[in-house]
């Protein structure tokens, strides 16, 4: 006895539903992290293209977020709840389409798992949340399309989607050229009539036609983008470091969920003794486009520090092999259960998410123990997600009080050297009150806000400033801002408080008279 397709698509709606509860809960509660302030900035400030990455991120913001009109935490991050969503029922598809209705349930167990896809792009906003789900999409119709015949009508159209959707992937981030990279190798090596079809040439042609922002604003500003991405990833004059890659490989655990990791690495070992049974086209799809991204930054991870999430969607693509692996295991007790290893694995990813939740807003594991007045917090990343709040209600009260003595003018504007903090603290401290933020300092640390400066009316002689600063990454304003202004003084300092304890301290500054005004230099070699 089986269960029907239908059974396993209704507990694939309990699952969807299950999955947007929790997202969005976590979504509206925990505040805004680093990154996602940042870009912010993109759905603030849109552009063509931007200095870190492409514009997508910006779009989905602006879209899900009615233009920012609401601008919470809940609807900032909106786009990476009900894509989050979507991105189940595209993962059952295609799971279904490799063998049946139960692999698509145990696909959407394993991508719900996933603490990179219900976390990192089903939480947070990120460029990888739009990327994600058109990685997925593209997965889906490459496993349709690249082993049929390209005489039939409906192949060549799909193929002109596919080139839609790749192209769509990389305005979101460009990794998600390796797409293409992986559907030019399948069909080189096993499906050359395509070559023969003008649909594949005109797909290629759609992708760069939707990718053109990106080369529109680079050229526009001197291919800064490419420069700084390609430096990023740079091996030549790097010697070998095996720390590098130790963080990589421990990091891919961690964002993949180390239960979903390691079953990743034994179904890979039983797919290639011939003890998985997939069709040969479709696993050869999956492996063009998830093992070079893969081995590329774990190659480059021998040299230079990577992060683990530049290979996540390679590693999401290759869930759909465990998921046929666990079907068959399935099939052989009846197929009327979920294998264990899959529950165990969304019990892991409950577990966690429930500790982190109470780490990040209640601090229940005491983690720093740093005693230094101005270094409090800095050994407790969860930190990284709470406090910008009550800075900002407390800033608001000291700028009012600094307005009615006279201590500052009225057009002041919040500074900073890096755009982090300084985009937490614009959108947490300045904008509620109406304040501008500039990036005073190198193109390397200020990113957007060099441009941004330029929007905002950019500097005059005589203007007066705030700087903040916290106790994680304490910096004195002086070495920073004293060719600038000619004063620099203290304000005030902000205790920030959880479960009932102080656990991190903000030092706010004022900076006054600015005597020289900044510019912005190129990225540092």
């Amino acid at each position: 006895m089986t269960i029907s397709n239908q059974t396993w698509r209704h507990k694939l709606y309990w699952l969807v539903l299950l999955s947007v509860v929790i997202r969005g809960f976590l979504a509206a509660s925990l505040e805004l992290g680093n990154d996602e302030v940042y870009y912010r900035l993109y759905a603030l400030y849109p552009d063509w293209s931007h200095f870190d990455h492409p514009l997508m991120v910006g779009l989905v913001m602006q879209l899900f977020s009615f233009d920012l009109f609401f601008d919470s935490e809940l609807f900032i991050r909106m786009s990476s709840v009900i894509l989050g969503a979507l991105n189940l029922f595209i993962v059952f598809d295609i799971g279904k389409k490799l063998k049946n209705s139960r692999t698509g349930f145990f696909a959407a167990l394993l991508y719900t798992a996933s603490i990179y896809s219900f976390v990192v792009t089903g939480i947070f906003i990120l460029p990888d949340t739009p990327q994600q789900f058109f990685w997925l999409l593209s997965l889906r119709l490459m496993i349709i399309i690249l082993p049929s015949c390209p005489n039939k009508k409906i192949n060549g159209i799909n193929m002109l989607w596919l080139g839609v959707l790749i192209g769509l992937g990389i305005i979101s981030k460009y990794t998600s050229v390796f797409l293409w990279l992986g559907a030019g190798i399948y069909i080189l090596l096993f499906n050359r009539e395509w070559l023969k079809k003008k649909w594949l040439y005109l797909a290629v042609l759609l992708t760069f036609v939707i990718s053109l922002p990106i080369l529109i604003w680079n050229i526009k500003n001197d291919f800064i983008s490419f420069t700084f991405q390609t430096e990023r990833v740079g091996v030549a004059g790097y010697a070998l470091n095996i720390n590098y890659l130790l963080t990589e490989l421990f990091g891919e655990l961690l964002y993949n969920n180390p239960i979903n990791y390691i079953l990743i690495i034994i179904s890979l070992f039983m797919l290639f003794k011939g003890k998985i049974g997939i069709e040969k086209s479709h696993i050869r799809i999956i492996l063009f486009t998830s093992l070079p991204l893969i081995l590329l930054f774990i190659g480059f991870s021998f040299f230079r520090a990577t992060l683990p999430h530049w290979t996540a969607p390679g590693i999401t693509s290759l869930i759909f092999i465990v998921a046929v692996w666990m079907d068959n295991i399935s099939e052989k007790k009846g197929g009327l259960t979920t294998p264990w290893p899959l529950k165990l694995s969304v019990l892991l990813l409950s577990i966690i998410l429930m500790i982190g939740y109470a780490q990040i807003n209640y601090g229940v594991i005491k983690i720093d123990s740093t005693t230094d007045y101005n270094k409090l917090g800095s050994g407790d990343p969860s930190l990284d997600l709470y406090g910008y709040e009550q800075i900002g209600n407390e800033f608001a009260l000291i700028v009012e009080r600094d307005r009615n003595n006279g201590s500052m003018k009225n057009n002041t504007f919040m500074c900073g050297n890096n755009w982090f903090p300084l985009a937490n603290l614009d959108y947490y401290a300045a904008s509620p009150i109406g304040m501008k933020s500039y990036g005073i300092g190198n193109l390397d640390r200020t990113h957007k806000y060099a441009w941004i400066n330029e929007i905002n009316g950019g500097f005059e002689l005589g203007m007066d400033a705030y700087y903040i600063t916290d106790s994680r990454e304490f910096h004195e304003p002086y070495e920073y801002f004293s060719d600038y202004f000619e004063t620099i003084e203290t304000a005030d300092t902000i205790q920030i408080y959880r479960g009932g304890e102080i656990e991190k301290r903000a030092f706010v500054f004022r900076l006054k008279n600015l005597k020289e005004i900044p510019k912005n230099t190129l990225i540092k070699k």
